[in-house]
Formats: structure tokens, sequence, C-alpha cells
């Protein structure tokens, strides 16, 4: 086990809760970038195969989570983005 790998998955992983809550508190997508989360989405899961063919160690775990947050986010993107669309077409017709 790395003790680098995991302070860098630690420390990184931080981010996802915060982002998570905002997006619930804001109910939009404004701001967010699909592109980005299915990046770090696919960096998650290539490590998680890493770990999986390589390297198995507890530092997996800290993917694992990571990957459920960043999914997470995903799917409150779509949710917050439809809202939004919806709020944008109130906009319009009233």
């Amino acid at each position: 086990m790395s003790f680098f790998e995991a302070g860098m998955i630690f420390c990184f992983g931080l981010a996802w809760p915060v982002n998570i809550i905002k997006s619930v508190r804001t109910k939009s997508a404004k701001g967010k970038s699909l592109m980005f989360l299915v990046a770090v989405w696919i960096g998650y899961v290539s490590g998680i195969i890493h770990k999986i063919t390589y390297s198995r160690d507890i530092v997996m775990v800290l993917y694992i989570i990571n990957w459920v947050l960043v999914t997470a986010d995903i799917v409150l993107y779509f949710i917050n983005r439809r809202r939004d669309r919806l709020r944008e077409s109130n906009a319009i017709i009233g």
C-alpha cells in the first residue's frame, strides 16, 4: 500500500461531499461540467481496475467510495439539469 496514494485519493475525495451538498441545496446544474465528472468517473474506474488486477490493497476502498460519490454527483447533475430546463421553460412561458 502506498501512503501517498491513499493520501491523494483521500484528500481528493473530500471535495465530492461538498459538491453533492451544493447540488442538493442549489437544485441546479449550473457551473457543473458533465465532461469533467465523467472524466473523473473513468479515472476512478481505472484505478479500481488497476487495484483489482495488479495491486489489491485497502486503498481500493477509497477509490470505490470516491467512485460512488462521483456517480451520485452525476445523477444529481441530470436531475438538476432537468430542473434547470423546466425553470427556464416556465420563465419563457410565464
